[in-house]
């Protein structure tokens, strides 16, 4: 049986700015106002695991600890069958620069890789979210959602964050980046794992 929730407010475990705003969207209808860690000034905790559910516990109990707020976290990515389900849990790594993350850097590679290997078309790829919210007594509950899609190339689309340029889910003849906000957000990996945790832990 799922813990409800049933406090007023939540701390999102990330410093994206991107990412926080689609959760403050997320839980905007259920009356929970919500903090980044960022304006906490919370260090950004090392991520040692290889999955997404370690490295979402690792970020939602640290800053659930550091708080006494009870805290979500979210570990995404994008794996690409024809690069054995790579960058995965990596995704944010294949970005990383000395000055900060550059994802146009992160797409270039991975379009050059299945090029390489003369990946066939389509190029099969999925986001994958997984969700762990936690309580200063130690529980979490834990959500995972997947939306599936194909990678085009060149780069299309302003909006989102990301791999959104070059990732098209299935159904749309548009990327994430050319997607409206409101429309991305309904059908994305992430607000697949959110509806389970609001299924979960806030309806009925």
């Amino acid at each position: 049986m799922s813990r409800k929730f049933n406090e007023d407010r939540i701390l999102i475990a990330t410093h994206n700015a991107g990412k926080l705003e689609e959760m403050q969207q997320l839980f905007a209808p259920f009356g929970v106002s919500v903090v980044g860690a960022a304006e906490l000034d919370l260090p950004e905790p090392e991520e040692t695991e290889n999955t997404f559910v370690g490295n979402a516990r690792i970020k939602a109990h640290a800053a659930c600890k550091a708080t006494g707020l009870p805290a979500l976290a979210d570990d995404s990515g994008i794996e690409v069958e024809a690069l054995d389900n790579a960058p995965g849990v990596y995704t944010a790594d294949w970005a990383e620069t000395e000055n900060g993350r550059d994802f146009i850097m992160a797409m270039t590679k991975t379009h050059t890789l299945l090029e390489e290997k003369s990946a066939p078309h389509p190029r099969k790829a999925h986001f994958c979210s997984t969700l762990v919210i936690a309580w200063p007594d130690g529980h979490d509950e834990v959500y995972a959602g997947k939306v599936n899609g194909t990678l085009v190339w060149p780069m299309r689309g302003k909006q989102g964050h990301g791999y959104d340029p070059m990732f098209q889910p299935d159904g749309h003849k548009i990327t994430f980046a050319e997607m409206d906000p409101d429309e991305k957000n309904r059908i994305s990996h992430r607000a697949d794992a959110f509806r389970k945790l609001i299924s979960a832990c806030f309806d009925g």
